[in-house]
């Protein structure tokens, strides 16, 4: 299953999250949700404790200025990865 976060982690249950990911699941960072991405922020610290792939869409990192602030276990991708990863985990819970 693709987990999306489109919103500030802030704004949700961000470890509830982090919680029902599975092994074979992946989290997508896009829009508000790449705040989570930082790598000294609450949620990044988070996330470093998780094993499944991590993913970020860059275009929605520079928009931010984001770029050179994530962790380092985070994939930045593109809208092309996007769709590869829609099309690897068909089933997507959007937060």
């Amino acid at each position: 299953m693709l987990f999306t976060l489109a919103h500030s982690p802030q704004g949700c249950d961000f470890p509830a999250l982090i919680d029902l990911i599975g092994e074979q699941d992946a989290l997508l960072l896009m829009q508000d949700g790449v705040l989570a991405a930082l790598q000294d922020s609450t949620a990044g610290q988070h996330l470093q404790l998780v094993t499944h792939p991590i993913y970020a869409l860059c275009e929605d990192l520079a928009a931010r200025g984001l770029v050179g602030q994530i962790s380092h276990n985070i994939t930045l991708i593109d809208y092309t990865g996007f769709v590869a990863l829609t099309e690897k985990h068909p089933q997507q819970i959007a937060w």
